[in-house]
């Protein structure tokens, strides 16, 4: 039998450890990982494709509820929540069935989740995860509203940016990058951060560290590792993460 394949989260070293330390003792499961940060679990779920994430809802800067918008509802592998929301919220996982941990907790109560995870896990391709996550994510945390323009400092300066003439934005350590024709500026917050608050009609992610703005697409040209390049009307050439591929095809309405 293939074992399960384990990601825990969580912002507290204590937490990841003591959901770690009860997963070793299952001799069906494995962890693969874990993530301090939202940005660190988004990478990881990319790149070590889960089968199953243990999941802080509560993270400074890109939270769990983040994950998922990153992720996308639809691709996010099965998730335990690990929360320390109050009752009210509580009962909004208990609705959507889905599976949560109230901390703090205790080995019952971990041995009773992870039993119902174990069937997630086996039902995944039964197509109506995506839904309730979506909607948990939809009951619990509003939208923030979408950034129509950013005040950028920058050498004693102050510019005021509209979004809408970002021609694509690029990861930069603790910052984003925006570029706006042939000039570039520093903006202080994460891609996941940024990409929840812009216009999903407008712009799109497409790889980890890069977001463009649709509406300045010219042209898709193939590259030598069978990935695009996406090439702007500004003639910036921005490299597409494959794992992307199908958001754009979603977003452009074919197939590439």
């Amino acid at each position: 039998m293939n074992k399960i394949r384990a990601l825990v989260v969580d912002d507290e070293a204590i937490a990841r450890e003591r959901v770690i330390t009860l997963l070793e003792r299952e001799h069906d499961v494995e962890v693969v990982g874990e993530c301090s940060d939202g940005e660190q679990a988004v990478a990881a779920i990319q790149d070590q494709s889960p089968d199953l994430v243990f999941l802080d809802i509560q993270m400074p800067g890109c939270d769990g509820f983040g994950v998922i918008s990153a992720i996308g509802a639809d691709r996010m592998p099965p998730v335990v929540f690990v929360t320390a929301y109050d009752e009210y919220a509580v009962r909004a996982f208990e609705v959507h069935a889905l599976d949560y941990l109230l901390k703090p907790f205790g080995r019952d109560r971990f041995q009773e989740t992870l039993q119902h995870a174990r069937v997630s896990v086996e039902r995944r391709r039964a197509g109506d995860l995506g839904r309730r996550l979506l909607a948990l994510v939809n009951d619990i945390r509003p939208e923030p509203p979408q950034l129509e323009r950013l005040v950028v400092r920058s050498g004693g300066r102050v510019f005021f940016i509209r979004t809408g003439d970002i021609d694509w934005i690029e990861a930069a350590g603790n910052y984003v990058r925006l570029h706006l024709g042939t000039e570039s500026h520093l903006f202080r917050e994460t891609m996941n951060g940024i990409e929840i608050r812009l216009d999903p009609d407008r712009f799109v992610r497409i790889h980890r560290s890069r977001i463009v703005n649709t509406e300045r697409i010219q042209e898709l040209q193939p590259s030598s590792k069978g990935d695009y390049l996406v090439l702007l009307t500004t003639g910036a050439r921005v490299p597409m993460g494959r794992a992307y591929r199908d958001k754009l095809e979603q977003r452009l309405g074919k197939r590439l």
